[in-house]
């Protein structure tokens, strides 16, 4: 028995693989790109288990996907490959159309041509779990209830509109075609690994290199916080019993506006790596101008993934902000290198050498 995740490599995808191994015997296909936030040092302790096989490639590519799925015979799929920043949607957006819809229709396309072949009870057993992002909600006032799965889709960047259509994409080939498929929509996640452009890592390492910790605007966009292995646990959840065809919403129930994160990680800052001149670091807190078409709250009601799986997170913000805030501090080398571009590659039993 075999698994296949897409973007293993990423922040999400290489927590999930890591803490797949570590709980399980089942081997991992892990299929990334390896773009510039997809880095195999993320998973330099797993380089020499063999339950572990890295094929560097892309989703778009239907032949190397026939391929590997011939080869490994994966019993589920977990695609979470995707481009994913709001940011570079709105400077760059093709990155966004080729990768999470084009990407995705090939990746549905491979996924079910081998299904299609085979033998029933693998046929049966099988599932393509599709992760995605509650951005596809659209944007909520203060005091409208937290998006649940039954809310209309509203995507307002060209970021949420591609993971939207994926969404689409993925709910389709399972009503056309009977594709057994998962979907889940998580809150913002954070923790180790994460790319420092995000609001979390980013202020992290500008804050212990001296720099100014940019907020946009005035800081008060609300943001549900999901730390990033209750996600994992979540994503593990729903492959093991989630009903096909359904949609899961996963949160973290930690609303925060994103002033009140920038302040909370400058505490724990001020008490594990005090500044040398005494001041805390939110001194350092500097507001910018706000990006084009800002959501101004997100929030998700996890209800249905409690109520009918048993699933709760278990860190609270207090709690995982403290856990991401130390990993960074003691893992000061990757944050070098991947903010320098200079990544320890990963050298291990990569597909086709």
């Amino acid at each position: 028995m075999t698994i296949c995740v897409t973007g293993g490599a990423g922040f999400i995808g290489s927590n999930f693989v890591l803490d797949w191994l570590a709980r399980s015997d089942e081997p991992v296909l892990n299929v990334d790109r390896l773009t510039y936030a997809g880095n195999l040092e993320n998973l330099k302790e797993v380089d020499s288990d063999p339950r572990h096989v890295f094929a560097k490639g892309d989703i778009g590519d239907f032949d190397l996907l026939s391929d590997l799925f011939s080869r490994y015979m994966p019993r589920a799929i977990i695609h979470l490959a995707a481009e994913s920043h709001v940011d570079r949607s709105i400077h760059g957006p093709a990155d966004f159309i080729h990768t999470n819809i084009v990407g995705t229709f090939r990746l549905l396309e491979a996924a079910r041509a081998y299904w299609a072949g085979l033998a029933e009870p693998e046929k049966i057993a099988f599932r393509f779990l599709h992760v995605s992002t509650d951005e596809v909600y659209g944007s909520l006032e203060t005091g409208d209830p937290a998006f649940r799965e039954d809310n209309r889709y509203e995507p307002n960047s060209p970021y949420s509109a591609s993971k939207a259509a994926s969404d689409h994409l993925v709910r389709a080939y399972h009503h056309t075609y009977g594709l057994p498929v998962l979907t889940t929509n998580c809150s913002n996640n954070y923790g180790p690994f994460h790319f420092p452009e995000k609001l979390i890592p980013l202020c992290i390492h500008n804050a212990l290199s001296g720099r100014t910790l940019p907020i946009y605007g005035d800081g008060q966009q609300v943001r549900d916080w999901l730390y990033v292995k209750d996600h994992c646990s979540a994503i593990r959840r729903v492959l093991e019993a989630g009903i096909l065809g359904e949609t899961y919403n996963v949160g973290g129930w930690n609303e925060k506006a994103n002033l009140s994160v920038v302040h909370a990680l400058c505490t724990v800052l001020d008490e594990l790596k005090p500044r040398a001149d005494g001041q805390s670091y939110a001194a350092q807190i500097t507001f910018v101008e706000d990006r084009p078409g800002h959501d101004r709250r997100y929030a998700i009601d996890a209800t249905k993934l409690e109520r009918e799986l048993g699933w709760k997170p278990v860190e609270t913000f207090d709690t995982g902000i403290r856990k991401t805030v130390q990993w960074y501090l003691d893992n000061q080398a990757w944050v070098n290198n991947v903010t320098t571009g200079t990544y320890q590659r990963w050298v291990g039993k990569q597909y086709g050498n």
